[in-house]
């Protein structure tokens, strides 16, 4: 509502924005900043309206109409130029599609197939034989090790490595012996990871992520590992080999799954929880307690011993009950 012609130049928050740009309202928090606004325009539910004293978008859910426009104000996210760095390494071999752009001091070694509008930013590495669909965009300094498949439109942020060797040795009661991970990763459409975090290969088979999967920054995923459609992992998750997480699933902050376990199709993890059985009904799941001041908690950690005690001495209680 207001004038369609308005020009606007960048996004704002509520409180900063300017004449020339637009703000948007997501929280109801922020509802109290909306009448002393002087931005352009405001994205907002049209429930609210009413109390918006300038030009607004009515959206039923502003916070993804954010998130489209936002793409439009990112130069990262433009149509790149296309060309190879004279500083750039690239195989012979190489296949590379249409407007594909490799920045300085980059490498692509043999057997590499790049699609088209593809971004290899500077000091990327891409291993033997990987391949990387099209517009998917390397930040400065990712490693994707050989054998490694990448789907259309993924974005891969500066110094994560997809496709390190997992944590596989074998012991013969004195020292450690390595066993070579033969497998690959396979990461579909639309996959973003995160800065510094690891995708490790397959010992065997590959390490696969699905199509639209998020993952935040230092998380860890082991070889093996599976991870369903549309999934999202937040920082310093970090999942054990051959662990299976479902689609439609959602890992809180510093997350720990162990290994060999099943996640079932639309789970929430709360932050900082461990979790170490299988899980077969979807919904939101926590472990471990709240922080407390530390007399408390350590009252409540004597407690904790105590339990097992508490629960047998109950049952025969129950027991006696019941009989008497």
């Amino acid at each position: 509502m207001g004038d369609g012609s308005r020009r606007i130049s960048g996004l704002a928050t509520l409180q900063d924005a300017g004449p020339e740009q637009i703000a948007f309202v997501a929280n109801l928090s922020y509802l109290k900043s909306l009448n002393n606004t002087r931005a352009g325009a405001v994205l907002l539910h049209p429930e609210h309206a009413s109390e918006c004293p300038v030009d607004h978008l009515e959206l039923d859910n502003p916070y993804l109409g954010y998130a489209h426009l936002s793409r439009l104000f990112d130069p990262f996210l433009a149509r790149p130029t296309g060309g190879i760095h004279p500083t750039a390494v690239v195989a012979e071999d190489a296949r590379l599609g249409v407007g594909v752009e490799i920045g300085p001091q980059a490498v692509v070694e043999s057997g590499v197939e790049l699609g088209d509008e593809v971004v290899i930013g500077p000091g990327c590495v891409v291993g033997v034989n990987s391949r990387i669909g099209a517009r998917s965009r390397l930040h400065p300094n990712v490693t994707v090790c050989h054998g490694v498949t990448i789907g259309e439109r993924a974005i891969l942020h500066s110094n994560c490595v997809i496709g390190g060797d997992g944590f596989g040795f074998a012991h013969d009661g004195k020292r450690w012996h390595k066993i070579a991970q033969l497998g690959g990763v396979v990461l579909g459409d639309d996959v973003e990871v995160g800065s510094c975090s690891s995708i490790d290969r397959g010992a065997l088979d590959d390490t696969i992520i699905g199509n639209d999967v998020k993952i935040d920054s230092q998380v860890q995923i082991a070889h093996n590992v599976h991870i369903g459609d549309h999934s999202a992992l937040a920082g310093c998750v970090g999942i054990a080999g051959s662990t299976r997480v479902g689609s439609n699933c959602m890992l809180g902050g510093g997350v720990g799954l162990a290994g060999h376990l099943t996640i079932c199709d639309g789970v929430q993890v709360t932050g900082m929880s461990l979790v170490t059985n299988s899980i077969h009904e979807p919904g939101v799941y926590s472990s471990g307690t709240g922080a407390m001041q530390n007399a408390q908690w350590r009252k409540n950690a004597v407690r904790f011993k105590q339990l097992d005690d508490i629960a047998r001495r109950l049952a025969k209680l129950e027991k006696r009950n019941q009989e008497g």
